[in-house]
């Protein structure tokens, strides 16, 4: 999915909703947003597809208003139109029956749509706000409108979609673009939403800036704009010292792993990378780690006695670090610290028995990183991602950051990010553990959790976007000081 436009804010249904009812409490009435809307529409369709015979389906609330608009005003501009309204055009209200009086032509019922002799269709059903999976005559047209092939330009939302957990309502039409209005939907970036919507364009409609500056925000998605006040650059004054110390679990066999995650925090700027190996295998890391110090683990003490050392702020524990009590055991010993901590891979998986005895633990700034099996293992939370990270993140007091193409970022006070910038070929071992090795580094040098993370999840997806097909974890090093450059930019 691509997207034009502007915007990192997203709004709920819910919430667009009530700006909506905010604007026309402010003066703006209905009638002008809609106008706007569906002119909006009318140039976002016309910019991509050439005149043609277009199918206009209309839905029976003000999503199909937006499209009666729409009708009328192509219609004008000599574009071959037909419209469908799926319901009774006597039983339509308040601004949807005002836009479908601006259409003067006939009104197909859903049953009289026909896809033959049709170039493209809008799709004006159903909006973001679909609360109920589809059915009966709604459901058939869909269907038809998904199995006809033609091209679809959608209103808000494909028909079927869910704007604000971007689930499919049972059937959804997949749209080759999409026209939303002043504010994306977390729908339109969460999959399977996201792989249905095609182009996203945000158009404004007039809305008064201060009744959307009012909202109170808690989603968004991932962009530097989130973050970039709290990017910890080294000071031209700066030294080592000041910018933090990084301290790294690793395993006694999956070596590599624990090696790429601290290669990531010093990458990222981590002022010091200290690994503490166990003694057997202390040789395998100290020969492949240059400027890295490694630190043989204590037999009696292990990881808690490298913790005594008040330097090192920030614990990466997890990556290859093995399913086992020593594992669990370094884990509650750096949170009984209060330190910052990134918690991955086999640090939660050794607590799956007992995940309260994890969150009991967390004394400190904390990230969590599962991906979904590990997430399925500790946490109980039902619904959407959004929700399910949301949930997570209070009932556990960390930051989670909740891995996939459609990684989630929410933090216990309810804010949380979408990323929408990972390219398929992260889907590649060890890229997860490079992850870790950002978000560590990052929260070494004092980038509050909730921020480190989702900088740590935009610089993974732009360094693997910039690496492309062929790429393996090394290759996120390797690729992170030329994105670095272009974050910071001139000067």
């Amino acid at each position: 999915m691509s997207r034009s436009g502007s915007g990192y804010e997203l709004l709920t249904p819910a919430e667009m909703t009530a700006a909506d009812q905010a604007a026309m409490a402010a003066g703006v009435p209905g009638t002008v947003l809609m106008h706007a809307a569906g002119m909006a529409v009318a140039d976002a369709l016309a910019g991509r597809w050439p005149r043609g015979r277009l199918l206009v389906l209309c839905g029976p609330g003000n999503n199909g208003g937006d499209g009666f608009v729409a009708a009328s005003i192509l219609a004008a501009r000599g574009w071959p139109v037909r419209v469908a309204l799926l319901g009774d055009r006597a039983a339509l209200r308040g601004d949807a029956a005002w836009a479908a009086a601006l259409w003067s032509g006939p009104v197909l019922a859903a049953e009289q749509v026909s896809f033959a002799e049709t170039d493209l269709v809008l799709d004006a059903l159903f909006g973001a706000g679909l609360a109920r999976g589809l059915e009966g005559d709604a459901a058939r047209l869909v269907v038809s409108l998904a199995d006809s092939g033609l091209p679809v330009c959608a209103v808000d939302v494909p028909s079927g979609l869910d704007g604000a957990t971007g689930k499919v309502r049972g059937v959804a039409v997949r749209a080759d673009l999409t026209v939303a209005f002043e504010r994306g939907k977390p729908g339109h970036w969460l999959y399977p939403g996201r792989a249905l919507c095609g182009e996203l364009q945000l158009a404004g409609i007039g809305m008064p800036q201060a009744v959307l500056a009012d909202m109170p925000l808690q989603t968004w998605l991932n962009d530097p704009a989130v973050w970039r006040p709290l990017y910890p650059w080294p000071d031209v004054q700066g030294h080592k010292y000041a910018r933090g110390h990084a301290l790294v679990l690793g395993g006694a066999c999956m070596t590599g792993a624990s090696r790429l995650s601290a290669r990531a925090a010093q990458r990222v700027g981590a002022g010091l990378v200290t690994l503490g190996a166990p003694a057997a295998v202390w040789p395998v890391y100290a020969a492949a780690l240059e400027s890295v110090m490694v630190a043989a683990l204590d037999a009696e003490h292990g990881f808690a006695a490298l913790l005594a050392d008040e330097r090192r702020n920030t614990c990466i524990i997890g990556p290859g670090a093995g399913v086992e009590p020593g594992t669990r055991e370094a884990v509650l010993a750096a949170l009984r610290t209060g330190r910052a901590c990134v918690l991955d891979a086999d640090a939660l998986t050794v607590f799956q028995d007992q995940p309260q005895a994890l969150f009991d633990a967390i004394q400190g700034p904390c990230l969590l990183t599962p991906h979904e099996g590990e997430f399925a293992r500790l946490f109980q939370a039902g619904g959407g991602k959004l929700a399910r990270a949301r949930a997570a993140a209070r009932s556990s007091g960390a930051v989670v950051l909740l891995k996939g193409p459609d990684t989630v970022i929410a933090a216990p006070d309810g804010r949380a990010v979408i990323n929408a910038c990972a390219p398929p070929w992260l889907a590649s071992g060890g890229t997860g553990d490079v992850l870790a090795g950002l978000a560590g580094g990052l929260m070494a040098q004092g980038m509050p959790v909730f921020e480190a993370a989702c900088a740590a999840a935009w610089l993974h997806g732009q360094t693997a976007q910039r690496t492309g097909p062929g790429l393996i974890a090394e290759d996120l090093i390797s690729a992170l000081p030329a994105v670095l450059a272009a974050l910071r930019g001139p000067g």
